[in-house]
């Protein structure tokens, strides 16, 4: 299954908009991401000059500095399990860890 079909899976099961990224397109990760270190969280705000995804392990942080900001294309090096929910549109979030996966649209990341 190529990756494209994966993300519209994905998309599918929950009912969520596809909306795919570039693989230039920038996204935010906790500084020290780990992808063993569970639970995996995301959330896409509105589209402004990012992605608007925000990725982060373990315990969130609201520091001023816990986020960076890389690629899309670098997560197939840190994470590729994180991959195939880079296509929800604005709005979606979702959390997994090795046994449990929640994908759901949470209206308060649209302005």
């Amino acid at each position: 299954m190529t990756l494209i079909s994966r993300q519209k899976a994905l998309c599918d099961k929950y009912g969520a908009e596809y909306s795919p990224i570039s693989n230039y397109s920038f996204l935010s990760i906790s500084k020290g991401f780990d992808p063993k270190s569970f639970p995996i969280n995301g959330l896409r705000h509105s589209e402004m000059k990012s992605s608007g995804w925000f990725i982060w392990s373990g315990d969130y942080s609201d520091s001023d500095d816990f986020f960076e900001t890389i690629h899309a294309h670098h997560m197939n090096d840190i994470c590729d399990s994180v991959i195939k929910y880079l296509a929800l549109a604005p709005g979606w979030r979702f959390l997994f860890d090795n046994d449990y996966e929640d994908v759901w649209y949470d209206p308060d990341l649209i302005p």
